[in-house]
């Protein structure tokens, strides 16, 4: 049996019961049971088995939680839950439990705890004779006159005995005389009076003294018996005895009254005088407590307090005071002493059944069973009890005082993951007084929650060309759960697009999430790419989240910037013609050329290293137009080789180089070509004419186009079978911006034209031939030809 301060904690095998199974209302049983043991029995003694008035078997004891319970902290019995046998846990003493009542009842409860049930019982302790008779006075003195008629009865002081029912005691007698014998007289309250009577007048003259022994039988086997001495004096006649007045005092005295305060006086006179009518005062049948308690004095009759009075222990005192004259007449009177009670005590709970710690997301669990207590009485010992306000707990009332603390809703331990709960006891007396008892209840944890990412999408940069293995950045998630529930672990999801293979680009270290890379990247081949990253607990079942990862690649500069016009492959150089009526700022050609970088690593510039005649030329520097600087006379070179530097933006910068090769040539800007039959080529007409054939060419319709460049065709291969020279007809479509005749490098790009270089010329000059092909697109300016790069290299010189 458990017992003490009602804190004990129901072991962790039944708190996992008490968790999942909802109690109702606790109800207690209708019948009491009634059990019974002699007093001073020895502890462990068998009282009773449970079993059958419980209606339970052996093995539902344990499951049950069966307990006995009992009011106050002194627990007088034991339950056995393998047998369902009570006994007695200590060797009780029926005196010292209930005093002078009968019978002695010990009210007890079975609590059943699963589900919750009382039983109500008292346990009868019945008295044996352990007490003999005992007088508290071994010596009794008795004045009697010498005048008193025989037949007068003198009351006798009684004695005492602790035992009750026919153990206590039945009988007194007196030692053989010639002048008393005893009478027995029944009290009201049930106790035997002895009274002394004369027989035979007394003659002090005679004997003046006499001495008798009173012997009080109680009715136990073998009766116990106690003695004491019966003193008689023999005196002068005193015909008066002393008169009370008042027969009964009734006083009201506060249990907090201080120790020696006076709780009554009492006043008797006799018309007697001398020794005679001096009167003194004593106790008369005077009961032990009463000793105790109470001083009286012999001359003033003021009744004292001896020691506190203590209204939970005794209610009331009779006090019986005689009166005595100095002749031995006396008198009696009762003062009757009620103690008024006072709010001295303050409740008591006792702690029965207690679970402090409940997985969350539960309801209506029970969380405490107690009971409380007040040992005072009326509104002192009424009682409310009550816990905060704030909390997710009621109080539910039950039986005989007893409560229970219940779970009214569900909790959350991410929330909050313990509750201090203070039971308030306040009673109803005035001062109030009250008792507070402090419960935690921690709230463990269950998997509720999934990771959570501190990003929905993370934004990693790395710059290419990086080291394998390299720490570019990490994902973090965290889980509002507690131990292994909130322990993440990362993985890499398998990725949407299919093509893309991110098991060999990135991997993620599981524990802390922090992401490498695999193998250096190449920003010209993968400039970004995302894949999802997720996050799993180890709780049971386990919860994930997942999170977007992008990965940027930074461009670093690693690649040179490349010219695609004029190739730079090695083969023949092609050769820019220039008129040297070029003005200033005539558009040469223009340096084309990429840079696989991005960024300020492709903003290219363009500048000239080389020239065969400084200042002739120049570059500009950000688009890499070539343009004459000046105006070209007879004195300059024909051929000119320009060195042409494309450098990049990046940090350390790269470059490369453009080698272009310039003609200038004379008359430029009246092309003629004699056909093989004619004569000697007329002069052509001057620039104008030319702008105006042209014109016209370009509104001629195609069928005329497609005759004439049949017939051009025809006649240029006739040319090279019977000319010494040759001629280069030029197989892709001729560059748009080659041929420039107004000085700043914008010939119309309708027309292109058959160029032959005579090589038996000796001024080396061109012939224009009529326009072939129209170009109604007006887009080959823009783009450098890739049909047939070998035509810019199809130029000779000789």
């Amino acid at each position: 049996m458990e017992a003490g301060e009602g804190k004990e904690r129901v072991p962790k095998q039944r708190q996992v019961l008490i968790f999942f199974v909802l109690l109702g209302i606790a109800q207690a049983s209708s019948q009491l049971r009634h059990y019974s043991v002699a007093e001073e029995t020895e502890s462990g003694s068998f009282v009773a088995n449970l079993l059958k008035d419980l209606g339970l078997e052996v093995r539902e004891l344990a499951v049950r939680g069966a307990r006995v319970v009992s009011k106050g902290k002194q627990m007088h019995l034991q339950f056995d839950r393998q047998t369902g046998d009570l006994l007695l846990n200590e060797k009780l003493d029926r005196e010292e439990l209930c005093g002078p009542t009968e019978p002695c009842v010990l009210p007890f409860q079975v609590l059943l705890e699963n589900p919750l049930q009382f039983f109500q019982a008292d346990l009868r302790i019945r008295d044996i004779n352990d007490h003999p008779p005992v007088f508290l006075d071994k010596e009794i003195l008795l004045k009697i006159s010498e005048s008193i008629t025989p037949g007068t009865t003198f009351l006798l002081e009684r004695a005492q005995d602790l035992d009750v029912g026919t153990n206590s005691l039945q009988n007194y007698t007196i030692s053989p005389n010639f002048h008393f014998h005893l009478n027995l007289q029944d009290n009201p309250d049930g106790t035997i009076l002895p009274q002394l009577v004369l027989d035979r007048a007394l003659d002090r003259e005679e004997q003046p003294e006499i001495r008798l022994t009173l012997t009080a039988l109680d009715g136990g086997t073998p009766p116990k018996s106690g003695t004491a001495l019966v003193r008689i004096e023999v005196v002068d006649i005193n015909d008066n005895v002393p008169e009370f007045a008042k027969l009964l005092y009734e006083v009201q005295v506060p249990e907090d009254s201080p120790v020696g305060s006076q709780v009554a006086t009492v006043s008797a006179r006799d018309l007697d005088i001398g020794t005679n009518g001096e009167i003194s005062y004593a106790f008369s049948q005077a009961s032990e407590d009463v000793r105790k308690t109470f001083r009286l004095s012999a001359k003033s009759g003021e009744l004292f307090l001896r020691q506190k009075l203590d209204f939970e222990s005794i209610q009331t005192y009779t006090v019986n005071i005689q009166a005595t004259d100095g002749g031995g007449l006396s008198g009696t009177c009762v003062v009757f002493v009620q103690v008024m009670d006072l709010n001295d005590n303050p409740p008591e709970l006792t702690m029965s059944t207690l679970t402090n710690q409940i997985p969350e997301n539960l309801q209506d669990t029970i969380i405490a069973v107690f009971s409380v207590s007040d040992p005072d009485s009326g509104d002192n010992g009424r009682m409310v009890c009550s816990i905060q306000d704030d909390l997710p707990f009621f109080l539910k009332p039950s039986v005989e005082n007893f409560y229970t603390l219940v779970l009214s809703t569900a909790l959350d331990r991410e929330t909050r993951s313990e509750y201090n709960v203070t039971i308030t006891v306040t009673d109803l007396g005035t001062p109030r007084l009250k008792t507070e008892h402090n419960i935690t209840v921690l709230v463990s944890d269950l998997n509720d929650n999934a990771p959570a990412f501190t990003q929905t999408s993370y934004t990693l940069f790395v710059r290419e060309n990086n080291s394998p293995a390299l720490h570019i950045g990490g994902v973090s998630a965290t889980d509002r759960d507690s131990g292994t529930n909130a322990q993440v672990t990362y993985s890499l999801l398998p990725p949407q697009d299919t093509h893309l293979p991110l098991a060999s680009l990135v991997s993620i270290n599981a524990d802390n999430g922090h992401l490498f890379a695999l193998r250096s990247l190449d920003y010209e081949a993968l400039q970004a790419f995302e894949f999802r990253v997720g996050a799993t607990d180890r709780g049971s079942p386990a919860l994930s989240s997942e999170a977007l990862v992008r990965v940027l690649v930074l461009d670093a500069n690693d690649n040179s910037p490349f010219v695609l016009y004029p190739l730079q492959n090695g083969s023949a150089p092609c050769t820019e013609l220039v008129p040297r009526a070029a003005e200033p700022g005539y558009l040469v050609t223009k340096v084309v050329a990429v840079d696989g970088d991005s960024g300020q690593n492709a903003w290219l510039s363009f500048q000239l290293l080389k020239a065969t005649e400084p200042g002739l030329f120049g570059v500009w520097a950000h688009n890499g137009e070539v343009r004459t600087a000046r105006l070209l006379s007879e004195r300059d070179a024909a051929k000119h080789r320009l060195l042409v530097l494309v450098k990049d933006n990046g940090e350390p910068p790269r470059s490369a180089t453009a080698t272009l090769h310039v003609l200038l040539v004379d008359g430029f800007s009246q092309p003629y070509l004699p056909l093989p039959e004619a004569a000697p080529a007329q002069a052509q007409a001057d620039s104008l004419t030319v702008y105006l054939v042209v014109a016209l060419a370009s509104v001629s319709s195609l069928f005329l186009f497609s005759v004439l460049l049949f017939v051009a065709v025809r006649l240029c291969r006739r040319s090279r079978a019977a000319s010494v020279g040759r001629c280069s007809v030029p197989e892709g479509p001729f560059p748009g911006h080659l041929v420039d005749v107004s000085g700043t490098g914008t010939l119309s790009q309708s027309y292109q034209y058959e160029v032959c270089l005579s090589g038996g010329s000796g001024t080396n000059e061109f012939k224009f031939l009529k326009p072939i092909i129209p170009n109604f697109l007006a887009q080959g300016a823009e783009r450098v030809s890739e049909a047939n790069p070998s035509f810019r290299n199809s130029f000779e010189f000789s």
